[in-house]
């Protein structure tokens, strides 16, 4: 609050002629002036209080990158919720056998922007989130010690949720192998550059070769598929079963570590912090991200799309490696679209599209797991069981139907001023009740 300025200090009045003011002899004749008061001395205002300091603007560009991870999300997972009564799923892509040309033709434009790419896209936010919690933390005075604590109890929820999630809804949960590899993340989080590149091409390797056996160990069982059970309690136990082993697999073969690595990386680099400093840089790996998933993702995109078949063995093998390697790539290559994008973004207001998908990335779990309440009882065979019935063309409309849902919700959430429940449950069960963190 701006002080008022104080008048100026009163000067000394003369006397006035019969005010009984004492003078100093006997009345003379003519009564003498007084001399001449001193000037007013002037009184300077006190200085203003300094400003509040301005409450750290949020920065655009991750919770725009979540905000639209959350649409190929949608669209990435929705197909695992279809089946057909034949109980046949296609070689490549996994989809059920029987679709339209239609159905063909959107399997293939989400098997080449979509499928795989989602997934490392949002390690790479999640290996950018752990940094920027480290950094915080540790500018709040923590120490080593005290980060590694807070971000193992992190990590230990997600699982616990993401096992949950899975058992619950949806087997192809991935916050539980998220949650496995944020453990791992504590062996290299605070150590140096070098050390973390270190752990990228380690991982990178094991990640590659386990992929490749994996894949060979499974290729037999590509194109069947299975009836899901219509008892939710069966279909519970499977998910859970399933979870479990995704989880464990991911955590042995270190899938995830090289995006988290490339995350954690991107949060020291400033990329997305300030990407109006890094906008040509942003711009650059886009380029090239889109070029390897053409190279890399094409053939695999037109076998989904029947366009072609690649003969089985080596061929086929490296068509997959190729695709699932790209899709690192690819997944880097959007999180900075999305910093590029906000860098172009910098000086307008947000409003309109973009505060409502930013809305829906700074509530991303709440959005994630919003998704699988909406697909599970519609497409699942203990609920509705649309996912026998639809073909994949469908599903991919409803796929962007639920994820315009849950930008309502969002943007409901952001007007109300409130954060997402299950952003708030995990804050609680990181920090405790009594957090007061921003």
């Amino acid at each position: 609050m701006t002080a008022e300025r104080p008048d100026h200090a009163p000067t000394t009045p003369y006397p006035r002629p019969g005010s009984g003011a004492a003078l100093d002899a006997a009345p003379p004749a003519r009564a003498a002036l007084p001399a001449p008061a001193a000037p007013p001395v002037p009184v300077a205002p006190p200085a203003p209080a300094p400003p509040a300091p301005a409450a750290p603007t949020r920065s655009l560009a991750p919770d725009l990158a979540r905000g639209m991870l959350l649409l190929f999300i949608a669209s990435a997972n929705v197909w695992g919720y279809l089946w057909n009564s034949a109980a046949e799923a296609s070689r490549y892509g996994l989809r059920p056998v029987g679709g339209s040309s239609l159905d063909l033709v959107v399997d293939g434009v989400v098997a080449f922007f979509v499928d795989d790419r989602s997934r490392p896209m949002f390690a790479i936010l999640y290996g950018f989130g752990l940094a920027t919690m480290a950094a915080r933390l540790a500018s709040r005075g923590a120490d080593r010690r005290d980060v590694r604590r807070v971000i193992a109890r992190r990590s230990r929820w997600l699982v616990v949720l993401g096992v949950a999630h899975a058992a619950l809804l949806f087997a192809g949960d991935i916050l539980a192998p998220y949650g496995v590899t944020g453990l791992i993340a504590l062996a290299f989080l605070q150590r140096s550059r070098t050390v973390l590149l270190w752990w990228f091409w380690g991982s990178s390797l094991v990640a590659t070769v386990g992929g490749a056996l994996v894949l060979t160990f499974l290729h037999e069982y590509w194109g069947t598929g299975e009836i899901p059970p219509s008892d939710y309690l069966a279909s519970a136990v499977e998910r859970l079963f399933g979870s479990l082993a995704i989880t464990t697999i991911a955590a042995v073969l270190l899938f995830f570590v090289p995006q988290v690595v490339l995350g954690i990386l991107l949060a020291r680099s400033g990329w997305l912090a300030r990407p109006w400093e890094h906008r040509q840089a942003l711009g650059r790996v886009v380029v090239v991200a889109l070029v390897v998933n053409l190279v890399g993702n094409l053939p695999f995109a037109l076998a989904v799309a029947q366009v072609w078949t690649p003969a089985d063995g080596a061929v086929g093998l490296t068509v997959e490696l190729a695709h699932y390697l790209s899709g690192v790539v690819m997944g880097f290559g959007y999180v900075c679209l999305f910093g590029w994008v906000a860098a172009v973004l910098r000086d307008r207001p947000r409003r309109g599209v973009v505060s409502a998908v930013a809305a829906v990335g700074e509530r991303s779990l709440t959005s994630y797991l919003l998704q699988s309440v909406m697909f599970a009882p519609l497409l699942s065979a203990w609920g509705l069981g649309l996912g026998g019935r639809i073909g994949t063309a469908q599903a991919a409309v409803l796929a962007i139907g639920v994820w315009l849902v849950t930008v309502l919700v969002a943007v409901a959430m952001h007007r109300a001023g409130r954060r997402g429940p299950f952003e708030v449950l995990l804050r609680r069960l990181t920090y405790g009740r009594r957090d007061t963190r921003p």
